[in-house]
């Protein structure tokens, strides 16, 4: 069972990873159409005039994790020259396909360079998960000991560590405040409803903060075993991180602290003050308060005013890979509350009556 749960767990996030993958090669899906070439010109296509180096870094590492989860989720059976070839073959055929695929979008461009690279860094990749895939995934691995502990069982806790996963995918978007998610208002192009000033602004973004820490807070604490608040710090910490590392990145001049607007600073502090005391009350009310709070905060994001203030790095635009990570990082971050929500929901009628029980019980059960 353990090894099964396992490679399920690797599995399932090679699956997710892949979707994510495709997504960002076909960003943004829209004006399909045919080129009038023929689809497979690509791959004959001579050495280009003009080579970008950080492109073809972009495609390998892009692969790099992909390659490493599938090798993972390889049963332990599967000899190590047999798993680099399977998971390099899949990898190849997946990247061969989206970067067809791309001939019938005109703001892509198929390229064979950019498919060696895919395939490089699935190689990578496999290699690395066929060495160390089974000490990470595997029965006596260090993720699956951590999962049974902290982790409740079944694909719902999967599921769950697959959305938190994206929840920190979306922390990437520079152009998000801090925990922010549920955008719907930018992925639609519809204007703020409210004017912007100075006020206003602080006043909604220190209340966006404050719901956004209770809402990923006690979302992670409903797919969790143990009482411990140490992993809901952790997934904060890295969430934090993942913003400053996206502000760095992304804003011109570089500014690894551009997140931390008074709003934010307020909202940190009085939203730690909450998530603290919500964390001593029972299940069941932590199950629901994580719903409302979700809720708060997806209303909030969309109907504060617009953020004036953002200075985004436009020469980046020269980079496609860069392009095609925001946007993907922008649809995971509007869409995000939404299937939290579902899960949320679904994780109520799957185990109301554990979450309903005594702690130790639901403990047990979970």
């Amino acid at each position: 069972m353990g090894r099964t749960r396992s490679t399920s767990l690797a599995r399932n996030l090679a699956l997710a990873y892949a979707l994510l993958i495709a997504y960002a090669c076909l960003h943004p899906l829209s004006g399909w159409r045919m080129s009038g070439l023929p689809l497979f010109d690509y791959l004959l296509a001579p050495w280009p005039r003009y080579f970008i180096l950080e492109d073809l870094l972009f495609n390998i590492l892009g692969y790099l994790p992909f390659g490493f989860l599938a090798a993972a989720a390889l049963p332990a059976t599967v000899s190590a020259w047999r798993g680099v070839v399977q998971v390099t073959v899949l990898a190849a055929l997946l990247s061969l396909g989206l970067e067809t695929a791309q001939n019938l979008l005109p703001t892509r461009v198929a390229s064979n360079l950019d498919l060696g690279g895919n395939i490089g860094g699935a190689f990578l990749g496999a290699a690395l998960g066929v060495r160390w895939g089974q000490a990470w995934f595997g029965a006596r691995g260090f993720v699956h000991r951590w999962r049974s502990d902290w982790i409740i069982a079944g694909r719902s806790g999967e599921a769950g560590l697959i959305l938190l996963g994206l929840w920190l995918l979306g922390q990437l978007s520079a152009t998000d405040l801090l925990f922010s998610s549920g955008d719907l208002r930018s992925l639609l192009g519809i204007d703020a409803p409210l004017p912007f000033s100075a006020e206003r602004f602080i006043a909604f973004d220190t209340a966006l903060t404050v719901t956004s820490m209770l809402s990923i807070g006690l979302f992670a604490r409903c797919m969790m075993r143990a009482r411990s608040p140490l992993p809901i710090v952790l997934l904060l910490a890295l969430g934090i991180g993942a913003k400053t590392l996206a502000s760095a990145t992304f804003f011109e001049p570089g500014a690894p602290l551009g997140w931390l607007t008074p709003g934010a600073e307020r909202g940190l502090a009085m939203g730690s003050a909450l998530l603290v005391a919500a964390l001593l009350l029972p299940r069941l009310l932590q199950h629901s308060l994580a719903g409302s709070a979700l809720l708060a905060a997806t209303a909030l994001v969309n109907l504060m005013p617009e953020n004036p203030y953002l200075a985004y790095n436009q020469s980046l635009a020269q980079f496609s890979n860069v392009l095609n990570f925001h946007g993907l990082t922008a649809l995971v971050d509007s869409l995000w509350p939404f299937l939290a929500l579902a899960y949320l929901s679904a994780l109520g009628l799957w185990r109301g009556e554990h979450l309903a029980a005594r702690p130790g019980k639901a403990v047990r059960n979970l």
